[in-house]
């Protein structure tokens, strides 16, 4: 087990009847005046914009709205809001929303303290050290940014979709309501859980295998596949939501990270170009890329990808057999649960290709190598790589 510090800052109010909570926490931080950002309709007909509104109120807390954030956040919007808190002179910015929202409000509230474009935090040419006080109300789990201090953005001027990590990212106070998701439709519901089951396998096959880490991803895991085909079933089944809501939040808080080599996090990457490239959801792009990628790496790290196969399907043996059976069963829950599995399930030609390396090999130059980062962790991934790991996702 590797060395490791865990600290985590943030503050989660979790649980049914905890959005009314906001305006106290928000308060009680000392915040008079805040930026209120969100997505579309949804958070209005499903009651949540009357709650976070009506808190606000009570609590004397003033804002300003900026809405219309997209399920892939891009970087107009932040603009946009980060102009609002500029001229606003707000003093935080609140998320309500799901991942997207909650990415977007972490570079809005950086944006507002740094003079030039926040996109050069994305590229490497400046380091978040500051930013306003951030606080959520998640209305999807999936990416476990109510939680940690990532943002994902995308220019889509330039189609790049690229992340930034501080410590000044991490929201104050986030409050998780699972029975506010009881309305998602199920595509949303599938693709979070396939998020969350993604980052704790960037972590579970980064070359470490601390026996506690294992554990508690493995269970995971299974408790995340186990709750979303709940869910597919009986969308309001309060307990299998809280229970997802909670893996969605650990999987990326740090926990999943302890005593390990820091996470592979190639397939995250890989599918940022899908999802810049064509817009699909980031957990339907994950569902294509982890399978393909496990397949092309397993004999870097067999020992693990066996474990899997045996602790989360209950396989028996050993070897490439094992191994390889473990893999096709991960893509087959995939394709069980509704999520593509394939170039082709999601509408994406064999012949972009190239087209979707080139823009991958572009995050390798600028937003990997300036912060002294590799595609991949077990194997450093080339351009011939990423290639042929497409070429297995295709079909």
């Amino acid at each position: 087990m590797k060395n490791f510090v865990f600290h985590n800052p943030t503050k989660i109010v979790f649980g049914r009847g905890t959005i009314p909570k906001i305006g106290e926490e928000i308060k009680n931080a000392g915040i008079r005046k805040m930026l209120f950002l969100y997505g579309g309709g949804s958070i209005k007909k499903n009651g949540v914009y009357d709650q976070v509104v009506d808190s606000l109120k009570k609590h004397g807390i003033e804002w300003v709205e900026v809405s219309g954030v997209k399920p892939n956040p891009v970087l107009s919007k932040v603009h946009e809001a980060v102009e609002v808190a500029k001229k606003e002179k707000v003093e935080a910015v609140l998320g309500v929303g799901g991942g997207s929202v909650v990415d977007s409000a972490k570079a809005v509230a950086a944006g507002a303290l740094y003079e030039g474009d926040i996109w050069d935090a994305f590229i490497g040419k400046y380091q978040i050290e500051k930013a306003l006080p951030i606080f959520d109300v998640l209305t999807i789990s999936a990416t476990g940014t109510e939680m940690n201090g990532n943002a994902v953005i995308t220019n889509e001027k330039t189609k790049e979709k690229y992340g930034v990590s501080s410590k000044a990212l991490y929201p104050k106070v986030s409050i998780i309501d699972p029975s506010v998701q009881f309305t998602l439709p199920k595509e949303q519901t599938v693709y979070g859980a396939v998020d969350a089951i993604s980052h704790i396998l960037e972590y579970y096959f980064d070359g470490s295998s601390p026996e506690i880490s294992n554990e508690i991803a493995e269970g995971t895991i299974r408790t995340i596949m186990k709750m979303t085909e709940r869910l597919i079933e009986k969308p309001d089944d309060y307990e299998a939501r809280a229970n997802l809501a909670w893996s969605a939040t650990i999987a990326l808080n740090g926990t999943m990270a302890v005593g390990r080599r820091g996470g592979e996090w190639a397939c995250h990457r890989i599918e940022h170009s899908l999802s810049a490239l064509y817009d699909i959801a980031h957990g339907a792009g994950l569902a294509i890329v982890f399978p393909a990628w496990m397949k092309y790496v397993y004999r870097k790290n067999p020992a693990q990808f066996e474990r899997f196969a045996k602790k989360i399907f209950g396989f028996e043996g050993e070897g490439e057999e094992l191994i390889l059976k473990g893999i096709e069963a991960f893509k087959n829950w995939l394709k069980k649960v509704g999520a593509p599995v394939s170039l082709k399930d999601a509408g994406i030609p064999e012949e972009d290709i190239d087209k979707i390396v080139d823009n991958v090999m572009l995050l390798v130059e600028k937003n990997l190598k300036p912060k002294g980062a590799s595609l991949g962790r077990i194997m450093v991934l080339e351009r011939e790589d990423v290639r042929e790991i497409l070429k297995l996702a295709a079909k």
